[in-house]
């Protein structure tokens, strides 16, 4: 039996989830969460096999935030993102969060419940178009001979330059800041360009927002 969780902010869409799933072969719905605090804490509580997760929770902590934090506490645990937001970069961020797989909210009901088995068992999940699509923008990296580097391909330091870099500050700046020569930032900031395939600033800050990490303090 696989004991699912539903994570929505909308009550009439879990309610709609629930009398979908529950009852389903082989499912069966132990709890429901109204945001990502409510899911952590109730995850912890009944140990469900799959959390099926909406991103877009405006009160509380969100869909991905409350991904991270909840497998760090519950490895096996599957969550399985539900969501209207047919984006890559929703999906990078949802992978990178820990998810098991990612689903339209307008995928067909026999679709939703195969994404379920399918995670439950410790398989992976895309609705078909994204991996798509995913695939394609890959190939054409490759074929432009762009980097097919991410976030995670570069170091500390970069990241660190990289965030900084997008906030406005200048390599003098920067090099104050982190106590290192102008030279070192010129070296990192062209390494990072390299590696994620970005050739303006523009696209930096794009690439920086993108990720989250324009946060002024």
């Amino acid at each position: 039996m696989v004991r699912i969780m539903v994570v929505d902010d909308h009550a009439v869409v879990r309610s709609g989830l629930m009398s979908l799933l529950d009852g389903k072969s082989g499912l069966q719905v132990v709890g429901e969460a109204a945001d990502g605090d409510e899911a952590i804490e109730k995850a912890a509580r009944l140990r469900p096999d799959v959390v099926l997760m909406d991103l877009s929770m405006p009160h509380g902590k969100d869909g991905l935030t409350a991904t991270k934090e909840l497998k760090k506490e519950l490895a096996d645990t599957a969550v399985l993102i539900l969501t209207m937001h047919d984006d890559e970069e929703y999906l990078f961020r949802a992978i990178q969060a820990g998810a098991s797989g990612y689903i339209l909210k307008s995928a067909p009901h026999d679709e939703l419940l195969a994404a379920i088995r399918s995670v439950a068992t410790g398989d992976a999940y895309l609705y078909p178009t994204a991996t798509k699509r995913l695939m394609s923008e890959y190939i054409d990296k490759l074929k432009n001979g762009e980097s097919a580097g991410t976030y995670e391909s570069l170091s500390e330091r970069e990241k660190e330059i990289l965030a900084w870099t997008a906030k406005g500050y200048s390599n003098k700046e920067i090099a104050e800041h982190l106590i290192i020569s102008v030279k070192t930032v010129e070296s990192h900031k062209s390494n990072l360009m390299e590696k994620l395939g970005l050739k303006t600033r523009p696209e930096l800050v794009k690439f920086a927002l993108k990720k989250g990490l324009l946060h002024f303090e």
